[in-house]
């Protein structure tokens, strides 16, 4: 014979009088994810239920944490790859089939190395 009693947070409590055991189960409450509109709503009815000395108080610690950043200091990162300091221009030349064959049966980077061949071919300085 078993007593269960259902608690307000949604917690079944089973005592087994048996064995003398109590079991205890948790229910996940509902939860509502809010739409973007009504995130931006409720944290602006927090923000106006503030008093003027608890929203100073907020900032000046927001302020004096290090890890915090201004909005202002924020900035979208474009994807991909961050551009190099000298980039290279985009050429199109015809190659011997052989040619290619060479560099590119060396792996990726073929493409690099025929223009470390044409630098030293022209006499120029190894790119650092």
């Amino acid at each position: 014979m078993s007593n269960q009693k259902r608690d307000t947070s949604g917690t079944d409590i089973v005592f087994n009088q048996q064995t003398g055991l109590v079991t205890m189960v948790v229910s996940p409450k509902a939860y509502k994810q809010k739409t973007r509109e009504e995130a931006i709503a409720a944290a602006k009815a927090y923000a106006k239920s503030l008093s003027v000395e608890e929203d100073a108080a907020l900032t000046k610690a927001a302020l004096d944490d290090p890890d915090t950043v201004l909005i202002t200091e924020l900035s979208r990162r474009k994807p991909g790859r961050p551009l190099a300091d000298i980039t290279k221009t985009p050429v199109s030349i015809r190659l011997s089939p052989d040619v290619v064959d060479y560099f590119r049966s060396s792996g990726p980077g073929w493409q690099s190395r025929i223009d470390d061949v044409l630098r030293k071919a022209a006499g120029l300085k190894k790119r650092a």
